[in-house]
């Protein structure tokens, strides 16, 4: 799912192309994608766009007269600039936004249609999209400190949940996580002061370093790339590689379709975190450090 980094280039990449131009035309490839009533698609169209923000994971594009398109790309949807008018893909292509000298077009890889689009009136209808969760980039301290004991949870969990922080997803906690060296297991609230603020350090930094490179890589064109999986990630998607600070393997915990990964050496003190499917499955047979790890040839140190 595209995260905080992905979502702030794709707005810059938009504000460049469609900020003070009018929307001709809204076009619904697949009728799922709309999941509002009122007001119609129909009402956006001849408005000129006057903001684009981002809400959590989701894009807010303003029109004229306080109408708004919301777009949630969830976890395969995805963003794509192309000539006027160009034809939607039969089975990908959601959704058409038309300006006069090109297309956003919304598409979604596989079946199972999650992306959406919701059209609103007002900035009241407009908040009701907003997770609520804390910008990390311009937060103090006290604020993180409160947001992150809001909930008793792991600290995982605590970033992903976008009613407590904004635009951390799947990949990035990870990266957060092995930055701060903390256990992605650890809960919230057995952080100490100085662990708190490793991790708002940790979080500061690793978006805003992500944020920096995907404009690097973007350039002046549209963001095409925007995947989860990225070269240079430290453990994000790199079961059995080498920790780049240590050299250990990566582990990683896989639950649904989300997966948690971290290295056992600069986060967990050595220890294997149990997966709660596997290690009942293997029972005694489940590693529970290190050097049982190396001793099965499974480890890189």
């Amino acid at each position: 799912m595209p995260e905080l980094p992905d979502i702030t280039v794709y707005i810059e990449a938009l504000e460049e192309r469609i900020a003070g131009r009018t929307l001709e035309k809204v076009r619904i490839g697949v009728p799922f994608v709309l999941r509002s009533v009122a007001p119609e698609p129909q009402r956006a169209e001849g408005r000129r766009v006057t903001r684009l923000a981002r809400l959590g994971k989701r894009i807010a594009i303003g029109l004229e007269g306080d109408i708004f398109l919301v777009l949630h790309l969830m976890i395969a949807g995805r963003l794509r600039w192309t000539k006027p008018r160009a034809r939607l893909h039969r089975r990908s292509g959601l959704l058409a936004l038309d300006f006069a000298h090109g297309a956003l077009v919304m598409t979604e890889a596989g079946t199972r249609r999650r992306a959406s689009l919701h059209v609103v009136e007002g900035e009241a209808s407009l908040a009701l999209h907003d997770p609520g969760g804390l910008d990390v980039l311009g937060a103090d301290a006290a604020a993180f400190r409160a947001a992150l004991l809001r909930e008793r949870h792991t600290l995982k969990r605590a970033l992903t949940d976008p009613r407590l922080f904004s635009g951390i997803g799947n990949a990035y906690s990870d990266e957060i996580l092995h930055r701060a060296r903390l256990s992605p297991f650890r809960m919230t609230d057995a952080l100490d002061q100085d662990q708190t603020g490793r991790l708002l350090t940790a979080c500061r930094d690793v978006l805003m370093e992500w944020t920096r490179r995907l404009r690097q890589e973007r350039g002046t064109e549209f963001p095409e790339k925007v995947t989860a999986f990225r070269e240079g990630m430290s453990v994000h998607g790199r079961f059995r590689k080498p920790c780049p600070d240590c050299g250990t393997a990566v582990q990683r915990i896989v639950h649904a379709e989300n997966e948690c990964n971290y290295c056992p050496l600069c986060q967990t003190g050595g220890r294997i975190l149990a997966d709660l499917t596997l290690s009942r499955l293997l029972r005694d047979d489940w590693p529970s450090g290190l050097d049982e790890l190396d001793a099965r040839g499974l480890g890189l140190r």
